[in-house]
């Protein structure tokens, strides 16, 4: 499995592209939010002959959902999101006006993401649930390659902000200990803004710990 990556949007958010060698690929946390942004992302996806399967969603914050209208209406796709974020996701219009950001809703009902794992062409991805900084938060872990997408819980010397609706400080702590630093250590540790980093790194000098 490969993973590319593009910070997007104002909040520099990162946007995922996952693929293998059939060439499908699974999009996560689509943050395109303007025509130049939506060109980046479908040069690569030409260029590389992928073929677009479902958008993945770690959670439903808004800068982690804005390009969505995009992909639902280029490629049919179906969005997959834990169902305890729904309530995040069905005010993501409302959040954008607030803060005055672009945002075309897809009105694409998202299809519950409450399993174990997800697989697309050759791959399958393990779900783990580690919600504090959104209700319904999940990571993705491709095991073989050591990957982790873990959108807004573990950054690089940091955590998740737990300051906004349905945030818990406590519950993200305990679920990145239990969840993501039982992995390995070596395993990358791909964040929803910001560099990659390890889960060795983190479990030993990440300061919230």
């Amino acid at each position: 499995m490969i993973l590319k990556h593009w910070a997007l949007n104002p909040f520099q958010e990162n946007t995922y592209i996952l693929y293998d060698e059939t060439k499908e690929c699974v999009i996560i946390d689509p943050g395109n939010s303007n025509k130049s942004e939506d060109n980046l992302l479908q040069s690569f996806i030409d260029e590389n002959d992928l073929k677009p399967k479902c958008v993945l969603l770690t959670h439903s914050h808004i800068d982690h959902v804005m390009g969505l209208k995009y992909w639902v209406d280029k490629y049919k796709l179906d969005v997959y999101l834990h169902p305890l974020d729904n309530v995040i996701y069905e005010n993501a219009e409302k959040t954008a006006q607030m803060y005055g950001l672009p945002y075309n809703p897809s009105f694409a009902e998202p299809k519950p993401l409450d399993g174990h794992t997800f697989s697309f062409g050759s791959t399958e991805l393990e779900i783990r649930f580690v919600p504090g900084h959104a209700p319904g938060h999940v990571v993705f872990i491709h095991h073989s390659t050591g990957k982790v997408v873990a959108g807004d819980t573990l950054f690089s010397g940091s955590i998740g902000r737990t300051d906004l609706a349905f945030g818990n400080h406590d519950q993200l702590i305990e679920k990145i200990k239990s969840e993501l630093f039982s992995l390995p250590e070596h395993y990358q540790v791909h964040c929803g803004h910001g560099p990659y980093t390890t889960i060795g790194v983190e479990k030993s000098s990440n300061p919230f710990f």
